[in-house]
């Protein structure tokens, strides 16, 4: 599952368009359109964090989100600790990125934000009514807001005694402070049953578009379908809103197969979406992670179009009534191809722009608070980006 290898440089590397079944239509017209496809140009570096280190009297570790405020260049880094160590929190920092070379040679975090719940206190630990377990931030530059995501929790047959804490995303002030809510989908309510998200897989990813908002729960609702296996994958949902906060659509993200079968044949697995970022409104990038027993991480970074996709908002079952047409996927950069051990990738966020018009974009791992992972950040450089990252 885990090592301590040493991860040495990850080149940049890409493949050409896969077209997915139902959605061949779809890609053939996003083919056409003028705006062009993301490509990355190269890799920058990578930098890490050592294990648990301490920053204002916490223990830094289990980062599963990250973003950057353009205004300031603070980057925002979300803990997913569930008080085993302290309450829910988020840390500040920055990265220096050259704006000339792109050169990425440091990792800087000097801040640290308790998370609170509506009535001012934090929330609390794992196994607990309301506890919290972060997993998605981002900064929106217009209202200068933090916007997250909690995943929820609830029972399952392992875990009979965990208490239903539903899934949410959640405004709050750069002092941690609850500001407001999205209102949930119906057929994203967590429950006691073999209904709704299954544990474990509730929200993960988050990003704001020009005119949108959206979330991916990271594997299938029970409704939907089985997880992903080696034989055939699984639908996740994308859930849109607007703006003001109104639920727009859904959208059916096709989870991949499970690139390896886990060791041995009984072993565990958990593979699904792990973070979503917006191109513009109709594109966005899927960071998709698998954790295979035996085998270990394998993460692919997939360009996904909206376009085509049915609006399954109102559908309560993807295995049942009828057929859809789920996002088109194009496979952007497959980092299981390295040498060295993939780590538990789980972040994703736009860096500077260089000043040779690239973007830079951020991929940020979660080390589970094992000494046998770590916090690395990869940083590349893109072309085909957006407007203003």
């Amino acid at each position: 599952m885990r090592n301590s290898r040493k991860i040495g440089r990850i080149a940049a590397a890409f493949v050409a368009a896969i077209g997915f079944g139902a959605v061949d239509a779809g890609q053939a017209s996003a083919d056409a359109d003028p705006r062009p496809d993301l490509r990355i140009t190269r890799f920058l570096g990578e930098q890490r964090l050592p294990y648990k280190m301490q920053v204002g009297d916490t223990t830094l570790g289990g980062l599963s989100g990250i973003d950057r405020d353009p205004r300031t260049g603070t980057w925002y880094f979300l803990s997913d600790d569930r008080w085993r160590y302290q309450p829910a929190r988020f840390y500040t920092g920055r990265l220096d990125i050259h704006p000339a070379t792109g050169a990425f040679t440091g990792v800087h975090v000097d801040g640290v934000t308790t998370l609170l719940r509506p009535d001012g206190s934090p929330y609390p630990a794992y196994g607990l009514p309301e506890s919290a377990d972060p997993e998605t931030i981002r900064y929106d530059r217009w209202s200068r807001r933090l916007l997250w995501g909690h995943e929820g929790d609830r029972p399952d047959e392992r875990n009979p005694d965990i208490p239903v804490s539903d899934l949410f995303v959640r405004w709050m002030d750069t002092n941690g402070r609850h500001l407001d809510e999205l209102p949930i989908p119906r057929n994203l309510h967590l429950t006691r049953t073999s209904s709704g998200p299954r544990r474990n897989f509730g929200f993960e990813g988050l990003t704001f578009a020009p005119r949108t908002i959206a979330a991916i729960v990271e594997g299938p609702r029970f409704e939907d379908g089985q997880p992903p296996t080696v034989e055939r994958g699984a639908p996740a949902r994308i859930t849109v809103w607007s703006r003001g906060g109104r639920p727009l659509a859904q959208y059916a993200y096709p989870i991949d197969p499970l690139p390896a079968s886990p060791i041995p044949p009984t072993g565990h697995t958990d593979s699904g979406v792990s973070e979503i970022l917006a191109i513009d409104d109709d594109r966005y990038l899927a960071l998709e992670r698998s954790w295979i027993e035996g085998a270990g991480y394998r993460v692919k970074l997939y360009e996904i179009d909206l376009r085509s996709a049915t609006n399954v908002l109102r559908r309560n079952s993807l295995a049942s009534g009828g057929p859809y047409s789920p996002v088109g996927k194009r496979l952007v950069l497959d980092l299981s191809t390295q040498q060295e051990s993939t780590q538990n990738l789980e972040s994703l966020a736009w860096g500077p722009r260089l000043l040779t018009g690239e973007c830079t974009l951020v991929l940020g791992s979660d080390d589970n608070f094992d000494d046998r992972e770590i916090t690395h950040f990869l940083a590349y450089a893109v072309r085909g980006c957006p407007a203003a990252p």
